[in-house]
């Protein structure tokens, strides 16, 4: 188990038990059918082990100023895939103002180094003042083992060479553009690596039919419908959809020739 930010080892520590004595009574019907759903995610989040101690200032400051966090489920699916893969390289799409980089870095082992994009350059300015001063650093107090590059991210992926494919790939940028990123992040994701794709239930709206979603938010609900689409559909990738918090796709690559030798014999 890899140590925090300040070289000291990580705790689990569960938190008390007053959120599940709270839980809300269930009764039958749909609206049994939508309370059991909301026991069943107290219950798991109360469940969870807290994020680290010195994010959680990150954390209240990101979600006061209206900046999506990823959610503690997702955060516990991350750090459960992080002690799994123990990987060397890690490419995130999306990084707002850094704390899921911070997160990974706290939670991956120390050797690890991640690579970050982000296209608003406001977001990118706070991320690399917090990867300053909740991360890493090196003697000469600049951010360590956390690389930032600003700019749109169907180019800057492009610009990236295979020979710097990464271990796992962690995906939580724009929604209606996962599609337009998933040819190159299949491409940089090594065999065997761990792609995880973030809030790909939208809310519960991708299970609507397209007439159901209002029509600002059609767009995006068709290529999210595309993106899982292509996901289950892509040969190298072995693909599942969890509800985990908004939803999350967790995808392996594999070979080609993997996916063939798995097929049943012809005829």
């Amino acid at each position: 188990m890899s140590g925090g930010s300040d070289g000291t080892r990580r705790q689990k520590r569960l938190p008390e038990g007053s959120a599940l004595q709270n839980l809300p009574d269930c009764s039958p019907g749909e609206s049994g059918k939508a309370l059991e759903a909301m026991r069943m995610e107290v219950f798991v989040e109360a469940m969870t082990p807290p994020g680290p101690v010195h994010l959680q200032e990150l954390e209240q400051k990101a979600l006061a100023e209206g900046v999506p966090i990823i959610r503690p489920q997702t955060q516990n699916l991350i750090r459960f895939f992080l002690a799994m893969k123990r990987p060397a390289r890690i490419l995130e799409i999306g990084t707002a103002v850094g704390f899921s980089a911070l997160f990974m870095q706290y939670c991956a082992p120390a050797d690890c180094r991640i690579t970050t994009i982000e296209k608003d350059s406001e977001r990118a300015a706070k991320a690399r003042s917090n990867f300053i001063r909740y991360g890493r650093k090196n003697t000469c107090g600049e951010a360590e083992d956390i690389v930032l590059l600003e700019g749109d991210a169907a180019q800057v992926l492009g610009e990236i060479r295979e020979d710097s494919s990464f271990d796992m790939i962690f995906m939580d940028a724009a929604k209606g553009q996962y599609i337009r990123f998933l040819p190159d992040a299949v491409r940089l994701l090594s065999p065997g690596g761990i792609m995880i794709t973030d809030n790909i239930l939208q809310e519960g709206e991708i299970l609507s039919s397209r007439f159901a979603v209002t029509r600002r938010n059609r767009t995006i609900h068709a290529r999210m419908r595309a993106y899982l689409h292509a996901l289950m559909e892509e040969d190298q990738l072995e693909t599942l959809l969890l509800p985990t918090g908004d939803g999350a796709a967790v995808s392996l690559k594999n070979s080609r020739l993997a996916r063939e030798s798995c097929a049943p014999d012809a005829g």
